[in-house]
């Protein structure tokens, strides 16, 4: 029975249509006007940015008097509260288990926040476990978090696939590690010369054919 590693922000969660949904409506509530949505946007960095600093960001552009802690909660709560599971992904992760392979999430993030997600969209009764780097100590792309994910599923890494759109923390990942990836591109196009992903997806639904025809 072999692992399906899978990242979960933008992989088996869409967070994109969520953040926007969510910023299009901040602005809109502080006045401001609808063209700084690709600001927000911009400063998010899909996620990557820390959420502090997005907070800080926005505080000193519409020059607000809200604390930062008090915008990051926003930040959080309201993202995660438009967050839905696709039924196709469930279905996908469903043939996956029936297969044979055993899906684990292995997500960089807070443990508060990731697991609440993981559990109010239902996703939990799709995957057998998760791995939030909070708790873990370590995060992508550092092997020894794919190493832990392994140890909670009792599972050995050989045969192992890893899928999931970061090029950094889950293509970088995998090859530190030395296991076989799927990337999902999301419209872009693979710029990293230090290392490339096995295969290419659009999306959790193509990549998960990807492993099981692999």
């Amino acid at each position: 029975m072999p692992l399906l590693l899978l990242d979960l922000d933008n992989t088996l969660l869409d967070r994109d249509g969520p953040f926007r949904v969510w910023a299009d409506r901040f602005l809109a509530g502080i006045g401001a006007p609808p063209a700084d949505l690709d600001w927000l946007v911009s400063i998010d960095a899909d996620g990557l940015t820390d959420r502090w600093d997005v907070a800080d960001a926005i505080r000193d552009r519409y020059a607000l008097r809200i604390p930062s802690i008090d915008l990051v909660e926003e930040l959080h709560d309201g993202v995660d509260a438009h967050c839905r599971l696709d039924p196709l992904v469930a279905c996908a992760l469903r043939i996956a288990r029936d297969a044979g392979w055993v899906p684990v999430v292995v997500s960089n993030g807070v443990v508060r926040q990731q697991d609440a997600k993981i559990r109010r969209t239902g996703l939990d009764r799709y995957v057998a476990d998760w791995v939030i780097s909070e708790e873990a100590g370590v995060s992508k792309p550092n092997p020894r978090i794919f190493a832990l994910a392994a140890q909670r599923a009792g599972i050995p890494l050989r045969g192992a696939w890893v899928v999931g759109d970061g090029p950094e923390a889950d293509i970088g990942g995998a090859t530190a590690v030395g296991l076989p990836s799927v990337w999902l591109h999301r419209g872009r196009a693979w710029s990293d010369d230090r290392f490339a992903p096995t295969r290419t997806a659009d999306g959790l639904i193509a990549a998960v054919a990807t492993v099981l025809a692999g």
